[in-house]
């Protein structure tokens, strides 16, 4: 099994509580990053808390850990979370070729954070494939799928459990399907893929020419742990911690802190908010450049002004 952090860990927790043999894991050294942090559980320590061989490695390239792979003689390898290309003389050793397990409903958001991606464009269901892999990343034939819907209100951490608990058993049963002999496994529609990038700073940024619907999903996308949105209220850095959609409509200029509506401050907002056609984005919660969580009221002392997208 090649795989990493708290995906890897459950899919491995899985497979040793199953019927098959694990025989070798190889996962990434620990890292210093902020996600690296919050979803740690560590596939190395479950492996040898369970009398597994365990190699660490960054990269899958090196003649030595190939040397090791043809020395398990596996039936198959499972991959679960791995952050590097896995060469063609890895994952094509087994004489069962190799299971990945990605988490988005392949062949749409293949690549990278496809549960931030897929709430920003308003999916209504997100899930996890089993396909086995080829050459061209997360676009192997399909073995198993599993969705679970997208809530109203869902956030990323939402969604982020849901999913993971289809981690383990797609696993085992997708490896059911390939130890019954199958292998007229579904071949994935090139003409559907999408293939998203890492998010970045530049993708937290708020346009208020998006609609106030786009926007309060980008929040909810970019909740807890994941790093806020944010824009900037007289030149200095604001996040965005919780929103929703106004109930009214607010026409101006997008951008504009227009009114105090229930428990928010409305902010104009949509590329038609001067046709009065639009509903705001009621921001509730704010966090300031120093740090400090503030309810909008208390953060928003006087109507009037703009937030904008850079200083």
């Amino acid at each position: 099994m090649f795989g990493f952090q708290t995906w890897g860990h459950r899919t491995l927790q899985a497979l040793l509580a199953s019927e098959h043999e694990v025989v070798l894991v190889v996962t990434h050294p620990r890292g210093e990053g902020a996600y690296e942090k919050i979803w740690s559980d560590s596939v190395e320590d479950l492996a040898r808390e369970n009398g597994v061989e365990v190699v660490v490695r960054e990269r899958p390239e090196d003649q030595e850990l190939l040397d090791k792979l043809k020395a398990a003689e596996p039936d198959v390898i499972v991959a679960c979370n791995w952050r590097t290309w896995i060469p063609p003389q890895v994952f094509a050793l087994p004489k069962h070729g190799t299971l990945n397990v990605h988490d988005s409903l392949l062949p749409k958001y293949a690549g990278f954070s496809p549960l931030i991606w897929a709430l920003l464009n308003d999916e209504k269901e997100v899930g996890v494939t089993a396909h086995m892999m080829d050459d061209t990343l997360d676009a192997g034939d399909i073995v198993l799928q599993r969705a679970v819907p997208v809530g109203p209100r869902d956030t990323t951490a939402d969604l982020f459990a849901k999913t993971l608990e289809l981690f383990g058993p797609i696993t085992v049963d997708g490896l059911a399907e390939i130890a019954s002999g199958r292998t007229d496994f579904t071949k994935q529609d090139r003409s559907q893929a999408s293939f998203f990038h890492k998010r970045a700073e530049e993708d937290l940024r708020i346009d208020f020419t998006w609609t106030a619907e786009e926007l309060d999903r980008l929040v909810r996308a970019q909740c807890a742990p994941y790093p806020s949105a944010f824009c900037f209220h007289r030149g200095q850095r604001l996040e965005i911690i919780e929103a929703d959609v106004s109930q009214a409509v607010y026409g101006g200029t997008p951008g504009r802190i227009f009114y105090r509506e229930g428990d928010g401050v409305a902010i104009v907002a949509g590329a038609e908010a001067r046709r009065g056609r639009s509903k705001a984005l009621l921001v509730k919660k704010v966090r300031t450049a120093d740090g400090t969580e503030l309810k909008a009221h208390e953060y928003f002392k006087n109507m009037g002004g703009y937030l904008t997208s850079r200083p």
